[in-house]
C-alpha cells in the first residue's frame, strides 16, 4: 500500500514538472517528462514493483547462502568439474579425425570378418581425399554414397 502511494506521488510530481515545462513552450521536453513520470505508477499498478522486491529479496538470501553455506561452494565446484570435463571431451573429439585408426579398428571388429569379400578393398582402404570428398559432397545424394561404394566393389 505504501509502495503504491509513493509511486503515485512520484508520478504526480513528474506530471507537475511536465506541466511547468509545457508552460514554457518546450512541448517536446514536456512530453518526455510526462512519459517518464507515468512509469512509477504503471509499474505499481502492474505489480512489477512487488515482483522486483521479491526478486531482490531472493537474490539477497542466495547471496547470504553463498557466503555462509559450504554446500553452495561445493555445488559450484561440481559445476566447474562438469564444465571442464565437457570441454575436454569436445576438445579431444575435435582433434580426432573421423576416419581415425581407432574408429576404423572398432568398426572392423563390430562388422566381423564376413563383412567384405576376400578380394574387395576395405572401405577404410580408400584414400583419405576420396573419403573426405564423399562426406563433404553437397549434392544431396549422400544417402547413395554407400550404395555406390558397394556397386564399385562388386564391379558393377
Amino acid at each position: 500500500m505504501l509502495t503504491t502511494t509513493l509511486c503515485a506521488a512520484l508520478s504526480a510530481g513528474g506530471l507537475g514538472i511536465a506541466m511547468m515545462t509545457a508552460y514554457r513552450r518546450r512541448f517536446l521536453a514536456a512530453t518526455r517528462i510526462a512519459a517518464l513520470s507515468l512509469v512509477p505508477v504503471g509499474l505499481a499498478m502492474a505489480g512489477l514493483v512487488t515482483l522486483g522486491r521479491k526478486v531482490g529479496t531472493a537474490v539477497g538470501h542466495w547471496g547470504a547462502d553463498l557466503v555462509f553455506k559450504p554446500t553452495v561452494w561445493v555445488g559450484f565446484g561440481v559445476l566447474a568439474v562438469a564444465a571442464l570435463l565437457y570441454g575436454i571431451t569436445r576438445l579431444i573429439s575435435a582433434r580426432l579425425p573421423e576416419g581415425s585408426a581407432a574408429a576404423s579398428r572398432s568398426a572392423a571388429r563390430a562388422a566381423g570378418p564376413s563383412a567384405a569379400p576376400a578380394g574387395a578393398p576395405a572401405p577404410a582402404a580408400l584414400p583419405a581425399s576420396d573419403r573426405r570428398a564423399r562426406r563433404s559432397s553437397g549434392s544431396g545424394l549422400s544417402e547413395f554414397a554407400d550404395v555406390e561404394e558397394i556397386l564399385k566393389r562388386r564391379g558393377i
